[in-house]
C-alpha cells in the first residue's frame, strides 16, 4: 500500500524552501533553490517539479503524490495567484498554482506565507485543537494569519489578516508598502535594528547606525550582556506589539497568540514587555483570558509543514 506524501513550497524573495511531508509533519525530502536565479516563474516550477519526480520516480512503490501546499508573499489563497509581490522579480500576476498543477498532474493550493503557518501551528504546532488563534511571525516584517472557528479568515479578497500594515503611529517611519507608521516598522527583526540605533544616537544624527548593526540577534546578545540601550529596544518594540495585539483581540476573541520567528525567539525580552502592554491594553472582558506563546513550530521546518498543512488539513 502506498503512502501519501504532499509537497510543501514556500517562495520567498531570496530563497525557495521544499519538501515531501506525511500526516504526521515528518518530512521526508527537504531541498531549497535559491529564487533569485529564475527569471521566470515556468523555470522555478520547473526546477522544483524535477527534485519532486525524481523522489516519486525512485520510490514510487512506497509514496505517492497527494497534491501540493505553496506559501508564497501575496498569495492569493482564492485565485491561485501571487499579486504584485514587491520582494520578488517577477511582476504582476503570476497563476502559480496553475502552473504546478499543470506540470505535476495533481491538486494544488497557495496561500501567503503567515496563513500557511498559522495553518501548520493548528496541524502540528502549539495550536492543536484550538479553533481561534493568531499567528504573527516577526521576521523582516511582521506577518500574520487569523484563524476563526478553525478557518483561516481570508476576507472577500484574500488578502485579510494584514495585521503588520495596520498603522501604530500617522506620519511615523515609512513603511515598505508606501506608506508611513505601519506596525512592521515597529515591531520586526528589521525594526528593532531602527530602534536600536535610534537610541545610540539622536534623532538628528546624520550616521545610518541601522544599516551597520547585522542582525536582531546582535541587540539580543547585547541585551544579555546588560545593554541599557538593547533592553529598552525590546522593551519600545514589545510595548507597541502588545497595544497591537490587544486591539487585535477585540475583532476575534483569540484563545492564542502565537509569536513565531527570529525576533520571538529572544525569550522574556520580547515576551515580557508584550504581555505586560497587552494586558495593559486589553478591554476587561478580555484580560486574563488570552495567552502569547511561542510557536512550538521548528524555526527550520515552520515554512515546508505550514505550506503542506493546506492539503493536509483538508485530508486528515
Amino acid at each position: 500500500m502506498t503512502q501519501q506524501l504532499v509537497a510543501g513550497i514556500d517562495i520567498g524573495g531570496t530563497n525557495t524552501v521544499f519538501g515531501l511531508v506525511d500526516s504526521t509533519g515528518n518530512i521526508v525530502l527537504k531541498k531549497s533553490v535559491p529564487t533569485e536565479h529564475f527569471l521566470l516563474p515556468d523555470d522555478l516550477v520547473a526546477a522544483i517539479s524535477e527534485h519532486i519526480e525524481k523522489y516519486f520516480l525512485e520510490f514510487s512503490k512506497n509514496y505517492e503524490l497527494a497534491g501540493v501546499g505553496i506559501g508564497a508573499p501575496n498569495g492569493n489563497y482564492f485565485k491561485g495567484t501571487i499579486e504584485l509581490a514587491a520582494n520578488l522579480k517577477w511582476k504582476g500576476i503570476i497563476p502559480l498554482a496553475k502552473l504546478f498543477s499543470d506540470r505535476l498532474k495533481c491538486k494544488v493550493i497557495l496561500t501567503n506565507d503567515a496563513n500557511a503557518a498559522a495553518i501548520g501551528e493548528m496541524l502540528f504546532g502549539g495550536a492543536k485543537g484550538m479553533k481561534d488563534f493568531i499567528f504573527i511571525t516577526l521576521g523582516t516584517g511582521l506577518g500574520s494569519g487569523i484563524v476563526v472557528n478553525g478557518e483561516v479568515v481570508y476576507g472577500h479578497d484574500s488578502f485579510a489578516g494584514e495585521l503588520g500594515h495596520i498603522i501604530m503611529f500617522p506620519d511615523g517611519r515609512q513603511c515598505g508598502c508606501g506608506r508611513k507608521g505601519c506596525l512592521e516598522t515597529y515591531c520586526s527583526a528589521t525594526a528593532i535594528k531602527r530602534t536600536y540605533s535610534d537610541l545610540l544616537l539622536p534623532s538628528d544624527a546624520k550616521t545610518d547606525i541601522a544599516g551597520k548593526i547585522p542582525d536582531a540577534k546582535y541587540i539580543y546578545d547585547k541585551a544579555v550582556s546588560g545593554d541599557k540601550n538593547a533592553i529598552e529596544a525590546f522593551n519600545y518594540t514589545g510595548d507597541i506589539l502588545g497595544l497591537a495585539l490587544a486591539n487585535s483581540v477585540a475583532y476575534t476573541s483569540p484563545q492564542t497568540i502565537f509569536l513565531f520567528g527570529g525576533l520571538a525567539l529572544a525569550g522574556d525580552f520580547i515576551f515580557k514587555p508584550t504581555i505586560e502592554s497587552f494586558e495593559k491594553n486589553l478591554l476587561n472582558i478580555y484580560k486574563n483570558k488570552i495567552k502569547i506563546l511561542p510557536s512550538q513550530l521548528s524555526e527550520n521546518d515552520a515554512a515546508i509543514l505550514g505550506a503542506a498543512s493546506l492539503l493536509w488539513k483538508g485530508m486528515c
